[in-house]
């Protein structure tokens, strides 16, 4: 299977996160690919609404035999999940 690629929004904070993680799930089960990255990159205001979504959506896949991979983290957001622990989780 080939990898599937997506982007997150640049806004992602808790007033978005149902809808981000609902475009994210609807996009992924549309495309095969075992694997599935995220681009970060866009993100520009979040709070850790971002991280629980990444984290849900790997859940999701790895329950399908499926793995995520973030690329392209804004600095404040790697910071974060560094200090919660989970980077290592979303690693790329």
């Amino acid at each position: 299977m080939a990898e599937v690629l997506l982007a997150l929004p640049e806004r992602l904070t808790l007033s978005e996160a149902d809808q981000v993680l609902s475009r994210l799930e609807g996009e992924v089960s549309q495309r095969a690919g075992a694997v599935v990255e995220i681009d970060a990159g866009p993100l520009q205001v979040f709070d850790s609404s971002a991280l629980a979504v990444l984290l849900e959506l790997r859940r999701q896949l790895l329950a399908k035999g499926q793995s995520l991979r973030v690329s392209r983290w804004p600095g404040r957001l790697e910071a974060l999940a560094s200090l919660y622990g989970v980077r290592e989780l979303l690693a790329a």
